[in-house]
């Protein structure tokens, strides 16, 4: 049977008295489908989440979303569940996502509503509930860059010494990232997986990859999107802001702000380099090319950070040489 037909049967059976009508509502870089539950009359509509489970298990998403939901943040609401077909029926947090209601109007605004929401969850961490963010999964990660942008994408093959500056790089970052002060983490933390709505704002979603790991880490995926730019002195006033807060509520964040930034731009190269090398693998392996359009977004700030720190001055020349940018000459009298 077609996964949509046995979808709707499944859903008959969960919501017997509801006339159904399903709505695509989105699809995600995995093979997780989503569909709007839409009723007659006033009744709410709901979101039913298809995952394959021969692709895809749903159990980590039910246990993050209840282990959220206890932070008291916006996670949405589980009705129905089918672990064996892979079907979870749940509350429906809206279509506007943060990516496309940011202005810079209300930016100030709506990030400080997920900066209070991430605080609220790193402040119900613990260690021992969620998988760690181990030195073998960070480096797995950042060598998605090795294997899909620079062989995949680019093409080309780096040379020895090339090799052994990147692999320095590579240390040195994870021995940063690793050093950090470890709470929950969303792992997806950013504007197309946190919705606009009326109450309880943000709505969050795609959480089912959370981790315990570094603080830093779900502040560079929301300051650091893939899929939107502000400017650098934005993005510092909100992090001063979190790291204020986030001392007054005892959160295990660096005493001094230029560590906590220090810690924060290196997680930065870190996501960065996996970010970058899972759009190509998308492109390249699942054809959704349409990834490859942020990649620049990426990559610029990622020179900008490396042009900073000495020991990552290996990983700029590196990408100079990859990618060289054209620069612009111009004459004073």
């Amino acid at each position: 049977m077609h996964r949509r037909a046995q979808l709707e049967t499944w859903l008959a059976s969960a919501l017997p008295d509801r006339m159904i009508e399903l709505d695509i509502a989105s699809a995600d870089a995995s093979f997780r489908r989503y569909f709007r539950v839409r009723g007659t009359g006033d009744t709410p509509s709901l979101i039913a989440m298809d995952a394959p489970p021969e692709h895809e298990d749903c159990r980590p998403w039910l246990s993050v979303a209840r282990l959220f939901a206890s932070a008291n943040v916006n996670v949405p609401h589980i009705v129905a569940e089918n672990t064996k077909q892979g079907f979870i029926l749940m509350s429906d947090l809206g279509d506007t996502t943060y990516l496309q209601a940011l202005t810079p109007d209300n930016a100030s605004s709506l990030y400080a509503d997920a900066l209070g929401s991430l605080a609220a969850i790193q402040l119900a961490s613990r260690p021992g509930i969620l998988p760690e963010y181990s030195r073998e999964l960070l480096e797995r990660e950042m060598r998605l860059f090795d294997e899909w942008y620079i062989g995949r994408h680019l093409g080309v093959e780096i040379d020895a010494a090339g090799r052994e500056a990147l692999e320095k790089v590579y240390a040195r970052v994870l021995a940063v990232n690793l050093a950090e002060p470890q709470v929950f983490v969303h792992r997806d933390y950013h504007s197309r997986n946190l919705m606009r709505v009326a109450e309880r704002n943000p709505g969050i979603i795609d959480f089912q990859d959370a981790v315990y790991g570094p603080i830093s880490y779900d502040l560079v995926s929301l300051m650091k999107d893939a899929y939107i730019h502000w400017e650098e002195s934005f993005e510092l006033d909100m992090l001063i802001r979190y790291w204020e807060a986030a001392r007054k509520l005892g959160l295990p964040v660096r005493p001094d702000f230029p560590d906590f930034h220090r810690d924060y731009e290196w997680m930065g190269v870190q996501r960065h380099l996996k970010v970058m090398g899972i759009f190509a693998r998308l492109a390249h392996r699942d054809g959704k090319t349409g990834y490859l359009d942020d990649i620049p977004v990426v990559r610029t700030d990622l020179r900008r950070v490396c042009a900073r720190y000495g020991d990552l001055k290996p990983l700029l020349r590196l990408l100079d040489r990859l990618e060289p940018e054209a620069v612009a000459v111009g004459y004073t009298f």
